[in-house]
């Protein structure tokens, strides 16, 4: 966890204050008694009309001095004291990366790899919290950023039932298309930004934040995979490859052709390795959501401001009936 916990007060009507300047009045009216409660025993005494004082007891001024502080309190109370408080919450960005390409249309998960792909990401979507943005990337031979990150989970779903199956299969473009939604600009290759034509400017690091890659691992390119996840370590940004598929693989159609099709698991687990993320292989829906729910993200603290009169009425109330207390057992009376 992130952060440190914080607690800070306020208050939303400060002026409420100036009924304090009551209480130095009740101290000085409170003595005034005393003395002239005083003068009058003795006058008495003399007269021999009353006993002479008995010795007093440290605790006789504890009755009203628990009344005086009751009525402080209250009038703290009336300035509606507001105190932030540090709370834990669950944030960070998930991009979840779907990969869109041929193979995805197989028949070896049900109903098909990249169908269980969506019903399980609709769950995972649905069980997150406000605090956690989600996008969405598409890709296949070339990546596309189909949900940038955000909050609203109907836009996220709606980015999620849109996606079709059709292509190649390019890993290192699925990665750098995640790292595009999270820094939020097109992200290179390292090999093109050597080569002049990439933007300079660097992605800065990203930490809490997860590329999720749907995949069957089976890549159709020449472009190393491993290139990309290394950029992604550096960014702080931890990939969690979810392997599509089974070993054993099927046989699919394509524009009149039957293509083999199995799932590759070798390149995933590296990727893995190289960011700090796990790799899983979900050979049904109901594995794949639970491959979601053990994806964790990043716990920080965030300050909440939450009013307390209720609580600080509540600690005038106990020093209200305290004094009462202690003055009726001592004295049979209030005031």
């Amino acid at each position: 966890m992130n952060g440190a916990s914080t607690s800070a007060v306020s208050m939303t009507w400060p002026w409420a204050l100036a009924g304090l300047l009551v209480v130095p009045l009740l101290l000085v009216g409170y003595r005034r008694v005393l003395r002239v409660q005083e003068a009058r025993r003795q006058a008495l005494a003399a007269e021999g009309l009353v006993m002479p004082a008995p010795r007093r007891s440290r605790w006789r001024h504890l009755g009203p001095a628990l009344l005086i502080a009751a009525l402080a309190v209250l009038v703290l109370s009336l300035t509606r004291p507001v105190a932030s408080v540090g709370e834990p919450r669950r944030e960070g960005t998930v991009v979840l990366a779907f990969d869109v390409s041929n193979s995805m249309a197989a028949k070896d998960v049900k109903p098909t790899r990249l169908d269980a792909a969506k019903a399980a990401a609709r769950a995972f979507v649905e069980k997150q919290p406000p605090s956690v943005r989600i996008a969405v990337v598409a890709f296949g031979g070339t990546a596309l950023v189909t949900q940038r990150p955000t909050e609203d989970k109907a836009a996220v779903l709606a980015a999620v039932a849109r996606l079709r199956a059709s292509g190649e299969t390019s890993l290192s473009d699925g990665v750098l298309g995640g790292l595009s939604a999270i820094v939020g600009k097109p992200v290179k290759p390292p090999k093109d930004a050597e080569a002049g034509t990439a933007d300079e400017t660097p992605i800065g690091y990203h930490g809490g934040t997860a590329i999720v890659l749907l995949t069957d691992g089976e890549d159709t390119t020449s472009v190393d995979p491993l290139t990309a996840a290394e950029l992604a370590s550096a960014a702080g940004v931890r990939i969690e490859p979810i392997g599509l598929g089974t070993p054993a693989g099927t046989v699919i159609e394509v524009d009149g052709f039957s293509v083999a099709t199995a799932l590759d698991e070798s390149a995933l687990k590296v990727m893995a390795e190289t960011t700090g993320g796990t790799y899983r292989r979900a050979s049904d829906a109901a594995s794949l959501a639970a491959v979601y729910d053990a994806i964790e993200l990043q716990w920080t603290m965030r300050t909440v401001p939450h009013e307390v009169t209720s609580w600080v009425a509540a600690v005038a109330a106990m020093l209200l009936l305290g004094g009462a207390t202690v003055s009726v057992l001592r004295q049979g009376r209030v005031v």
